[in-house]
């Protein structure tokens, strides 16, 4: 909701360890970041009215054609945010086929913690990601002054990045 958000900031934390990865290893590395905020207008106007938008088609395109992702929403009503939902339902159900996925997600509260195994497994899963195993949800203990994560996030962070720099290097 907030710019930047704390969703925003756990998928820079895990894009970011992802790239400096792989670019140790010695590969070439680009990122680009597809914020629902910006598509969000042009994805409820397509369902809505069924014509697709410039610069909605490319955010789409640039998901299915990741080596790699890093998917997050922010937890409402105990699910990811149905704003989030709606830019996906625009996607064709297998697009996401065989592409590494971290999952993430931000919560006010502890008690929303399997909402990335309830929740966006299985949505992710329906158009074929490979979801990671480890997944990441942040509550706003667990990062220090909005940016910065604590001990416990920042092991997880790194463990993410990890698997899904091996996953794309593969």
């Amino acid at each position: 909701m907030g710019a930047p958000s704390s969703t925003t900031t756990v998928v820079g934390l895990v894009l970011d360890a992802t790239a400096a990865l792989l670019r140790e290893a010695g590969h070439d590395v680009e990122t680009q970041v597809v914020e629902v905020r910006d598509v969000a207008l042009a994805a409820t106007a397509e369902t809505i009215g069924g014509l697709r938008e410039p610069h909605l088609d490319a955010a789409l395109r640039t998901l299915e054609q990741a080596d790699g992702l890093i998917v997050a929403s922010p937890v409402f009503r105990g699910s990811y945010a149905g704003v989030f939902k709606t830019v996906l339902d625009l996607l064709e159900p297998g697009s996401l086929r065989g592409i590494p996925t971290v999952l993430a997600a931000t919560s006010g509260t502890v008690r929303h913690t399997l909402v990335t195994e309830h929740a966006l497994r299985p949505l992710l899963s329906y158009f074929g990601a490979l979801t990671l195993p480890t997944t990441i949800v942040a509550v706003p203990e667990d990062l220090v002054l909005g940016s910065r994560p604590v001990p416990e996030l920042a092991a997880r962070v790194a463990r993410s990045a990890r698997e899904l720099a091996d996953a794309v290097a593969r």
